[in-house]
């Protein structure tokens, strides 16, 4: 029932707008991983955890960078890991998300490793329902901008909504600007 819109919105972005209030995703931009007429799948870009990769994940750690944290990925199976890699040389990820960005397999090989390179490991991920989304997007709830890779790892996670905002520029750009609390505005 993709009703409001005529394609999927696999490799966009979602932008909190707001007026989207929920502690799970205020001020967060989703990075949406799948979306069918069953449903969609996503994983927040913007809540990393205090929890370094190469002490919650060990198994993961040479693939990202000294000091890199796990990022809770959305409120779905938090105890479930996952990892998005930008791969390079034309290795394949094991479920393509946008361009050269997508999911590593279970087991790694040495072509995968040695073809990422860039990695952000997540805990848990966002999930909608049939339609949940699309009536979530008729809500005005989310902004939608096309997803780079940059974004999945950007250096300033925290800084990422107002960045996006602002790269979407018009009126956007002003709502990028707004404070975390409008009451000191």
């Amino acid at each position: 029932m993709l009703d409001r819109m005529d394609e999927s919105l696999q490799g966009q972005l979602l932008i909190a707008s707001p007026s989207l209030l929920d502690p799970n995703f205020r001020r967060s931009v989703v990075l949406v991983t799948a979306h069918t007429e069953e449903g969609a799948m996503g994983l927040v870009l913007t809540r990393p955890t205090p929890a370094p990769v190469d002490e919650a994940v060990p198994h993961l750690g040479h693939l990202v960078g000294d000091g890199e944290r796990v990022f809770l990925g959305g409120p779905v199976e938090t105890s479930a890991v996952t990892a998005l890699a930008e791969l390079t040389g034309g290795v394949e990820p094991a479920l393509h998300v946008f361009d050269g960005v997508g999911f590593l397999p279970a087991e790694l090989d040495e072509e995968i490793e040695a073809a990422a390179a860039r990695t952000r490991v997540f805990a848990g991920y966002a999930g909608w329902a049939e339609g949940q989304l699309e009536a979530e997007l008729a809500d005005s709830a989310w902004i939608v901008e096309p997803a780079q890779a940059d974004d999945v790892f950007a250096d300033e996670p925290e800084q990422l909504w107002s960045d996006v905002l602002r790269r979407k520029g018009g009126e956007f750009k002003l709502l990028a600007l707004m404070p975390d609390d409008p009451t000191v505005n």
